[in-house]
């Protein structure tokens, strides 16, 4: 029997929860949200890179950033309702004005901020110092890198890319970071280079380890692995390669029940760079917000009201729930 395809399509308004809510349902499932501890902050999509499986369509020529005035609010919000969690992204969220406010902020709060850290961002302008900067604040660092070759490296995140972020890696080293008992903690974010789900987390975490120890002296702490997602750049590159049908088969057909628990969506909100809120941060490239009866800005922060809340899907939720499952965190479940 042929597995019916989700609609995709490059308008956000017309992505269709249909396909998956209906697969939860088979299972006896719901997806709703269990508690908030986690503010995902999408500073804007400002990036050194342009990378081609980038679900926020990042790059050097973007213009959305995050004022002042939001980050402010974004820190009155964690100060209010004691935040334990800010998971900083973009874009490369260091280029943005207000990041290292939003760092000193969270952290002189009491919150753990995580940072998602392209690495080569360090070679940019007045960002040298980023590794020194990390450690003063006990910044948990996660970072993106395709492989530990560089042939895949570059083609997924461009020419020369591979060679800086070793040596970003090795400067994240020897500030400490990836260190034995030194408390700094660098995790490395996987993504496949092609239109495949990612191997099993422990065996490819495994695989970084030893490679990338043995060639080029390098330690981190842990390996994420996460699922290409099928929005903005990756699914034009889908697209492009006539990949589009039998990705989004694989996805459907590797759904995976054990997944939905750990969903990243059933812990955070994630605010991007105007105030709004959404439930992760792929429904906010997809401008799919939360459900219209809760709290729709930073303003209106509510985590009472957020918890327990019915979580907004679409067809590209596959991408969560395929075989080990995906998050910000990485793989969800070893069934």
């Amino acid at each position: 029997m042929t597995t019916a395809l989700p609609v995709l399509t490059t308008e956000p308004a017309v992505h269709s929860s249909v396909e998956f809510d209906e697969k939860l349902s088979a299972y006896g499932l719901e997806l709703r949200a269990a508690t908030v501890d986690t503010l995902q902050v999408n500073v804007g999509k400002l990036c050194n890179q342009t990378c081609k499986h980038c679900h926020v369509d990042a790059g050097p020529t973007r213009t959305e950033i995050m004022t002042r005035t939001v980050a402010e609010q974004v820190i009155k919000t964690i100060k209010k309702f004691r935040i334990a969690t800010v998971d900083i992204t973009g874009g490369a969220p260091e280029l943005n004005p207000s990041f290292r406010y939003l760092v000193r902020e969270s952290r002189a709060l009491g919150a753990q901020v995580m940072v998602r850290h392209n690495l080569t961002v360090i070679f940019e302008p007045e960002q040298d110092d980023l590794p020194a900067f990390f450690r003063n604040h006990f910044v948990v660092v996660v970072s993106s890198l395709p492989y530990f070759l560089e042939q895949q490296t570059d083609a997924q995140r461009g020419r020369g890319v591979f060679e800086k972020s070793i040596e970003a890696l090795r400067r994240l080293n020897s500030a400490g970071y990836g260190q034995e008992d030194s408390g700094l903690i660098l995790n490395l974010v996987y993504n496949p280079v092609g239109a495949f789900l990612p191997p099993p987390q422990a065996s490819i975490e495994a695989d970084f380890k030893r490679e990338l120890m043995k060639r080029y002296g390098i330690s981190f702490n842990g390996l994420y692995t996460i699922t290409n997602m099928p929005i903005k750049r990756f699914l034009s590159y889908l697209r492009r390669s006539g990949n589009e049908g039998h990705y989004m088969r694989k996805l459907v057909e590797s759904f995976n029940p054990a997944t939905v628990d750990g969903l990243m969506c059933r812990n955070l909100v994630s605010v991007d760079w105007t105030g709004r809120l959404y439930d992760c941060d792929f429904n906010q490239m997809l401008d799919l917000g939360l459900a219209p009866e809760l709290p729709q800005t930073i303003e209106d922060f509510d985590p009472v009201r957020l918890a327990r809340r019915r979580i907004m899907t679409g067809a590209h939720c596959f991408g969560c729930t395929a075989g080990a499952g995906s998050s910000c965190g990485g793989a969800v479940a070893t069934g």
